[in-house]
């Protein structure tokens, strides 16, 4: 069995579980490629209703969540308690930490990455999300983040702490409103280097990975380049006198 088929088999045992035994179900943390996969299985899920959640708006690293069709629930009550967050403090007087610091020191103890989430470095610490079930080890064991001592505590995920980030605006005009044609100017790339991105899986829509170079883009969707960053689409114009699109890019820096 490929890795695709394991995930897959494990999204559609989730569904089952839902449908037959009518109560809310959920995967780990995925990724976007992973995401992908569960979007396009859950659109066929009869008598289930699907949803992403990652602990807030834009998270990158979300979960399917399964709900009997027929349960009148509110998000928050389907989301509450799938989700925690770890909040870890670092010395002020210590060299500053890197999301990949926080990462390689946890995946170093053993924990799967389909159990956390994003992580959100600031400059005193990060926030970690998590699933609830491994709390308890992360708060005994997790001491050390790229060899600094650092201490945690638990927190409920509606106490994340979301950094403030800096943004550039980017303006151009480009021939469509095609996927290949907005990544190529939101990370100035050739358009044929924007087309190979995205048809080897490093380019997400909306944080759910996009194969297609001729995908449509729409206004206000998430566009993140893996290894480049994350951008915005503010706005798509209307053609200029040479027969471009206005487009107002915000980008993350």
């Amino acid at each position: 069995m490929t890795k695709d088929e394991l995930i897959i088999s494990r999204i559609e045992d989730k569904i089952e579980q839902c449908r037959n035994g009518y109560y809310v179900t959920s995967t780990g943390l995925l990724d976007s490629h992973e995401q992908a996969l569960a979007v396009s299985i859950s659109r066929s899920a009869a008598g289930v209703r699907c949803q992403m959640y990652g602990g807030y708006d834009g998270a990158e690293r979300r979960m399917l969540v399964c709900i009997p069709a027929e349960i009148p629930m509110s998000d928050s009550d389907v989301f509450d308690g799938l989700l925690a967050v770890l909040r870890v403090t670092k010395p002020a007087i210590s060299r500053e930490l890197t999301h990949r610091d926080y990462l390689g020191s946890v995946l170093g103890l053993g924990i799967e990455r389909s159990v956390t989430g994003d992580i959100l470095v600031r400059p005193d610490g990060a926030d970690i999300i998590i699933v609830p079930e491994i709390a308890d080890f992360l708060l005994r064991e997790f001491r050390q983040a790229g060899r600094t001592n650092i201490k945690t505590q638990l927190v409920p995920i509606e106490e994340l702490i979301i950094p403030e980030m800096r943004t550039q605006i980017i303006r151009d005009t480009i021939p469509s409103a095609r996927l290949d044609s907005i990544v190529s100017s939101a990370f100035r790339l050739s358009r044929s280097k924007a087309a190979e991105a995205i048809r080897s899986g490093i380019v997400s829509l909306d944080h759910v990975e996009c194969l297609k170079p001729d995908a449509k883009v729409e206004e206000g969707q998430t566009l993140v380049l893996r290894g480049r960053g994350k951008a915005v689409i503010d706005e798509i114009g209307g053609e200029s006198k040479k027969g471009r699109i206005w487009v107002s890019i915000r980008k993350f820096i």
